[in-house]
């Protein structure tokens, strides 16, 4: 089968996503950073709305509706922003635009994978500059490299942690190519980059309504830019790409701030639970303005504890990769679910303390 492709996608490993619970089981999910409540009410009114023309029409090409929706939210002019089936599908318009064999793309690691993904898509040359060991920003090395895309997630996975304001602002005018600021997470964080897009015109800004909004099974996600660079990623865009049900449906959902920031809140206090009953436990956990954490446990190896935990129906991320094979990501769930992770997790080292003994 291998003929029938172009030579690069047979060495691509593709994009590998969290693991999904057998269907029917009670399996507690903490491995892909779904949000742990409910989408607004508001939005599943809409849903309960749909009728069979909104099927049997195509929708609005560019998802007007949202856009002016997001226009109202953050303040900026519609032509502003361009709509995406899931943010993923913006970054990936990104790279359709500007990544081409013989360019590079530049991003620190360990950071989302998809990225890698995208560049190999592309055939473009992968430029991965490893974080300074606190989770600084290699900014020297980022500015030397001077990709024609550099990727910076911000807040970032797997870390959890948010690139300072100004060493974007460091970064943005010394690179010749497009600055991504992906702000997947940026409901948890406390500050964001948002901003930057009216000071840099190489600067775009991409969000989500996978995690603060919970609509991760909708996939819908925009980015912020001026309308010139904008203009060239509207060329590239699939047709029609944006279903009109998850336009009406995001639009809903993002207009009702109040319940997305209560559910914040709740978010942000569970985290800050969590991560002192695992400290407690012997865990180091680093600091996070998401809604998960990446932990390293205090005695036996994170694959062990991964395959123990899932034996158990409790899926938390593991990556095989190096840096991160001895940590764990773990999303903030509810307050039962963290309940039940935290009482397996201390089982789980006690019975490794007896072994040891």
């Amino acid at each position: 089968m291998s003929n029938y492709f172009r030579s690069h996608v047979d060495a691509m490993a593709g994009y590998v996503p969290g693991e999904q619970p057998p269907a029917g089981t009670q399996t507690i999910k903490l491995n892909s950073n779904e949000n742990a409540y409910p989408p607004s009410p508001a939005a599943l009114a809409v849903l309960q709305s749909i009728d069979g023309e909104w099927l049997r029409r195509y929708p609005e090409p560019f998802g007007e509706k949202f856009r002016q929706t997001i226009s109202q939210i953050l303040e900026i002019p519609s032509d502003w922003i361009i709509v995406g089936n899931g943010s993923d599908e913006v970054l990936n318009l990104v790279m359709r635009a500007c990544a081409e064999p013989g360019r590079q793309v530049v991003y620190p690691m360990p950071t989302y994978v998809l990225y890698r993904t995208l560049t190999e898509m592309q055939s473009a040359e992968i430029v991965e500059i490893p974080y300074n060991q606190d989770y600084s920003l290699p900014l020297e090395e980022l500015i030397a490299a001077n990709g024609c895309v550099t990727f910076i997630a911000s807040p970032n996975s797997p870390s959890g942690h948010v690139v300072p304001i100004d060493d974007l602002r460091q970064l943005a005018p010394q690179l010749s190519g497009i600055l991504v600021i992906d702000e997947a997470y940026v409901d948890f964080a406390e500050e964001n980059a948002l901003g930057l897009v009216k000071d840099y015109e190489n600067v775009i800004v991409i969000r989500t309504l996978s995690k603060g909004y919970s609509l991760a099974g909708l996939r819908l996600g925009f980015g912020v830019a001026n309308p010139q660079l904008l203009h060239g990623l509207f060329k590239v865009k699939d047709s029609y790409n944006i279903d009109a049900i998850a336009c009406a449906v995001g639009a809903a959902a993002i207009s009702d701030q109040a319940y997305k920031n209560a559910c914040i809140v709740k978010i942000k206090a569970s985290r800050t639970q969590l991560a002192t009953d695992l400290k407690q436990l012997g865990f180091h956990v680093w600091p996070s303005q998401t809604n998960f954490l990446l932990v390293q446990p205090p005695q036996g190896n994170a694959e062990y504890l991964y395959q123990k935990l899932k034996e158990q129906g409790i899926l938390v991320r593991y990556f095989r990769q190096p840096g991160l094979d001895n940590k764990l990501r773990i999303t903030v769930g509810t307050e039962s679910q963290n309940q039940a992770l935290v009482e397996a997790l201390s089982k789980l080292l006690k019975e490794l303390r007896l072994h040891e003994n």
